[in-house]
């Protein structure tokens, strides 16, 4: 959506049970999520997960534009978050407005077959924004771009943050806070991530039980690869193999 606020412009304080991103490109904004204040301006982009409370209002001497996307991500009323902060800053590139522009060309047109084409569009959003939002981590700090590429080459075998540490020549304790700094959440929160979602595309495939796909994926106790799988997921594996094998 085209968001031109007008100097009184306000969202009243709810919870919502969608997903908000927004990407301002000119003016300035005063958000409030879960009670934290964040001021935004041109180039900022504002992410607000379901279940947060969000209101915001504008700034009258500056009223901000903005294109807002609110929306429901993953099937299943799956709830987890995308790998964003709450503000990411100075993101938002011109090739990016180009896709606001041509999203919003398609959703106010409704021609026959826009709702494909404007989730297609919303999709490549995304990905370009994850894309410049990666380059911009691994250009911070080449340690921990080699952790993330070691860990997507071996993440089926055993990796803890002792170890990583050792390959980057940093102490275990430095070289995890520096991680958590660039990436916004810990190495062992990385580390399983990358292994369910390997184990999800296993078992989509339908040729692998959920104690094979545990261990192909670095999981020695199916019970814990379990509890993670949930954790991460929102529903546990054996949800994917039943529809698979089903």
């Amino acid at each position: 959506m085209d968001r031109r606020c007008f100097p009184n412009w306000e969202i009243i304080k709810q919870t919502i049970d969608f997903h908000d991103l927004t990407f301002v490109v000119e003016g300035k904004s005063n958000y409030y999520v879960n009670g934290v204040k964040h001021t935004v301006e041109a180039g900022d982009v504002v992410y607000i997960p379901v279940g947060s409370v969000r209101e915001a209002h504008t700034f009258k001497e500056n009223p901000a534009h903005s294109y807002a996307f609110n929306f429901k991500w993953l099937p299943n009323e799956n709830t987890e978050p995308l790998p964003l902060q709450t503000v990411t800053k100075n993101v938002i590139t011109n090739e990016l407005v180009g896709y606001f522009k041509q999203f919003t060309h398609v959703w106010m047109s409704r021609q026959p077959g826009y709702l494909m084409q404007a989730r297609a569009l919303f999709m490549l959003i995304l990905h370009r924004l994850l894309s410049n939002i990666s380059r911009d981590s691994a250009r911070a700090d080449q340690r921990v771009n080699q952790v993330l590429v070691y860990v997507a080459e071996h993440y089926a075998e055993e990796l803890d943050l002792a170890g990583m540490a050792e390959i980057v020549g940093l102490h275990p304790v430095y070289l995890g806070k520096l991680f958590k700094k660039n990436m916004g959440y810990s190495f062992k929160e990385h580390l399983n991530m990358i292994r369910i979602n390997h184990g999800e595309m296993l078992l989509s495939t339908g040729g692998f039980s959920v104690t094979q796909v545990a261990e192909r994926c670095g999981f020695r106790d199916i019970s814990y690869f379990s509890n993670v799988f949930k954790s991460v997921k929102g529903y546990p594996p054996s949800t994917v193999f039943k529809c698979q094998s089903g």
